[in-house]
């Protein structure tokens, strides 16, 4: 497996993640504005620049595994991320991924509002890690 790319899709940023070039280790990248009318031309370019073999996308989930309206939302994201990108698209249950990078920056003392916009990409991070853990 080559580099992967995690998107965490939400109404306001986009989380980005990146794994190492083996595909091993994720770390965070950057936040997108998910309002942003240059949005998918600026994914497209992170594929491109990062050499990214593999774009995930995360599938928020209900605890009893029903899917609702954001989960509705984040699979018409990975369509159209899909259209734009000429790599393989995958979604990814990203559960509690927002709650571990919040307790994480937590427990490193990172300041509040280091948090707030630190916690979309690092949260992209976590359900990446799951993500590459789960396909060794």
């Amino acid at each position: 497996m080559g580099r992967v790319m995690a998107l965490d899709p939400g109404s306001v940023r986009i989380g980005v993640a990146v794994s190492d070039p083996l595909g091993m280790t994720a770390q965070p990248h950057s936040s997108l504005d998910a309002r942003d009318p240059g949005l998918m031309r600026r994914i497209a370019r992170l594929v491109s620049d990062l050499d990214v073999e593999l774009v995930v996308v995360g599938l928020p989930v209900s605890l009893d595994g029903t899917e609702g309206a954001a989960a509705a939302a984040a699979r018409g994201f990975a369509a159209r991320v899909g259209e734009t990108v000429a790599v393989d698209i995958e979604l990814h249950d990203e559960r509690f991924s927002s709650v571990i990078a919040e307790k994480a920056m937590l427990e490193a003392d990172t300041r509040r509002s280091r948090r707030r916009s630190a916690r979309d990409r690092v949260a992209a991070a976590v359900f990446l890690q799951s993500y590459l853990d789960g396909h060794r």
